[in-house]
């Protein structure tokens, strides 16, 4: 009894408590040119708020893990980013490199210039090789495969999903952030509705407040990629009652 009075106090937002909110929260620094400075307050920022995961460059992994020691902080990073047209190859000696460094998942980029060319076999292969790495290096490693949805119609995104789950992902990804947009609601539905609940997805690109983290969450995003987590739990501080 005491422990669900506990809960009903608890603040929450659009049914949402601050612990729910960061539980879906992959903590992000991918820019180009982010410094030792910048890597340091994101880990700080992802330590502190307790987010689900931190996605960080390939360069700053071995760093990262380190840091992330003793805490239930995932460390995540990017495989063939951000256009996912170098070879398989480099894809999977990228993935070997970065889970042997530390981290427990990869958000690989689908080949986007094969997809476009309905090259789905090959898509698909492509895939299944770093997934195949990933486990091959961590068994517990998981796969997200980032589909830059923004690209591509409604049937080509169920088509692009279909592919992951059958090269074995854990997780469809909707976008880089270096694409002329990023998640939408409707995206995340779709996706969805495709894999069901077979496969994680994650949002990604644009979701920089509250309430469209929590609307990402509501269409069935099980991740949320956000790069302002401060500024995304002040808002929740300031609304939650």
């Amino acid at each position: 009894m005491a422990f669900l009075l506990r809960l009903r106090l608890m603040p929450t937002y659009r049914g949402y408590t601050q612990e729910q909110i960061v539980s879906l929260i992959d903590h992000t620094l991918l820019k180009p040119e982010a410094t030792q400075s910048d890597l340091e307050k994101c880990i700080d920022i992802a330590i502190a708020s307790n987010v689900k995961a931190m996605c960080i460059r390939p360069m700053d992994v071995s760093y990262s893990a380190k840091a992330l020691e003793d805490t239930n902080v995932l460390l995540c990073t990017v495989i063939g980013f951000p256009h996912g047209t170098v070879t398989t190859h480099t894809k999977v000696q990228e993935t070997i490199e970065a889970v042997s460094n530390g981290a427990i998942e990869v958000d690989m980029v689908m080949n986007l210039g094969l997809f476009a060319s309905k090259e789905y076999a090959a898509v698909q292969k492509d895939i299944e090789a770093v997934v195949t790495a990933t486990k091959q290096t961590n068994p517990k490693a998981t796969v997200k495969v980032i589909l830059e949805t923004c690209l591509w119609s409604e049937e080509e995104i169920v088509k692009a999903c279909e592919l992951c789950e059958a090269a074995g992902a854990d997780y469809v990804k909707t976008s880089t952030g270096y694409a002329a947009s990023g998640a939408t609601p409707e995206v995340i539905a779709l996706m969805r509705k495709t894999v069901v609940d077979r496969l994680g997805v994650k949002a990604s690109g644009g979701v920089r407040t509250l309430d469209a983290l929590i609307d990402m969450a509501e269409a069935g995003a099980s991740r949320v990629g956000a790069s302002g987590t401060t500024a995304i739990l002040l808002e929740f501080a300031d609304k939650a009652s």
